[in-house]
């Protein structure tokens, strides 16, 4: 079953369960991914976007809610800090695994390999690569990191 098919089947369970944190976090998927459809129409598409663009999507939201968190928790707001974990908890749910870092450098070393890159200018396919093979599934800020790291390194 498709992501978006999931969203809103959960979407209903949780309005039948009275989940109220489920139902708004949900909510706001939705939204989003329906903000998203619109930026990127395209009058062929009729699906909308795919389930690749909404891991990204996914892990965009959960980094803002990791942020958030942090900013409440340090403005002394514990109670908004825990909400905040609590819609990162249900969107992890609809998420890949996420990869070590070991798993994040093979994958790396991987699609150096395939592009055949060999110094920074080359930055840009393998983490083109990365994103097309890994969506959701990794940190691409830490993966970014890593590739520099990688390229960088005297041969």
């Amino acid at each position: 079953m498709a992501l978006r098919e999931q969203f809103r089947e959960h979407l209903n369970e949780a309005m039948k369960a009275k989940h109220a944190r489920r139902v708004s976090t949900l909510r706001l998927v939705l939204a989003s991914l329906q903000e998203l459809d619109i930026a990127n129409r395209d009058p062929e598409a009729k699906a909308g976007v795919s389930d690749a663009q909404i891991l990204t999507l996914l892990a965009k939201m959960v980094k803002q809610r990791e942020e958030s968190a942090a900013a409440y928790a340090s403005a002394g707001r514990p109670e908004l800090a825990e909400a905040e974990r609590e819609e990162i908890e249900i969107i992890r749910e609809y998420m890949p695994k996420q990869m070590s870092d070991t798993e994040v450098k093979a994958a790396a070393n991987a699609a150096i390999a395939e592009t055949g890159a060999s110094a920074m200018k080359d930055m840009g396919k393998v983490m083109a690569a990365l994103k097309e093979k890994y969506a959701g599934q990794m940190d691409f800020a830490r993966a970014s990191a890593l590739v520099k790291e990688l390229l960088s390194a005297p041969k």
